[in-house]
């Protein structure tokens, strides 16, 4: 299916990403790392949109993609602050819980969930619980670093998902040109209020116009999916991109977890992965 595989897609992309975005969120300011690449990718999509010359949406279409974008530049931000605090392979499966909220939304909307999905909702709720805690004694426990993060970042990716599954009939170009505009003007704005230092050193540029483009070409797909199937399925699809970050920081990190948070890591994920498959 042309839809799986682009959102297929757009989950690779979000994957390589989010790490680097993460990663540098531990060296530079979050808002330093946040305007760079934003402003990156508002660049590449403005030229795009121009040299197609397609007309604008309509205002109902435009607001929902202005919504979207206010929504994913809050996920984005959560997402990059609980990883530069906590480690990836905990708030990146966290945030992919996100792919719950098109799952409500389309049942609201009169879709009707397989047995299996139901599952799938309840494993991945599990598992997030799981992959959260601390691994310390039961009485003991508290939340994991960076995962309270998590879950800010997977109720505004929830809503990104949404507005722009609604948005994308005025137009995938002008969709993404309205989406990134709104959440770079949100991020500039607050630069603007707590006027941190935006000094990005020479080896750090690259990186940063690399997590601008990927991440605009991670909403381009997912847009262009959504215009094929079913926002309740590339949206969990979309959401496994987890997979990438947590084998990238095993990989590059050497990050670790323990038996508990293995298990809740897998199981969220593999509730997204039932969600997708009912």
């Amino acid at each position: 299916m042309l839809a799986v595989a682009l959102a297929l897609a757009a989950s690779l992309s979000w994957a390589l990403s989010d790490f680097v975005g993460g990663l540098k969120s531990r060296r530079l300011r979050l808002l330093t790392v946040l305007v760079v690449s934003q402003l990156a990718g508002l660049t590449l999509v403005a030229v795009t949109v121009a040299v197609l010359g397609q007309s604008p949406p309509d205002g109902e279409h435009a607001l929902y993609a202005v919504l979207a974008g206010a929504a994913g530049a809050v996920g984005i931000a959560a997402l990059f602050r609980g990883m530069a605090i906590g480690a990836m392979a905990v708030v990146a499966p966290i945030s992919a819980l996100g792919a719950v909220i098109p799952v409500v939304v389309g049942v609201a909307q009169g879709e009707r969930p397989s047995s299996v999905e139901y599952v799938g909702v309840a494993l991945a709720l599990t598992g997030a619980v799981l992959v959260s805690l601390e691994p310390r004694r039961l009485a003991e426990r508290r939340l994991a670093a960076g995962a309270a993060m998590g879950a800010v970042a997977a109720l505004g990716f929830g809503a990104f998902f949404v507005g722009i599954d609604a948005a994308e009939e005025g137009g995938l170009a002008w969709t993404i040109l309205l989406v990134r505009l709104a959440s770079t003007t949100l991020v500039v704005a607050a630069a603007l209020v707590v006027r941190p230092s935006l000094r990005v050193g020479r080896s750090d540029w690259a990186p940063l116009l690399a997590v601008g483009a990927l991440d605009m070409a991670a909403n381009a797909l997912f847009a262009a999916a959504t215009a094929r199937g079913y926002v309740s399925l590339v949206a969990v699809v979309a959401s496994l991109y987890p997979v990438g970050v947590v084998a990238l920081a095993r990989v590059f990190l050497g990050e670790r977890l323990t038996r508990p948070r293995l298990v809740g890591g897998a199981g969220a994920l593999a509730g997204v992965a039932l969600i997708s498959a009912g």
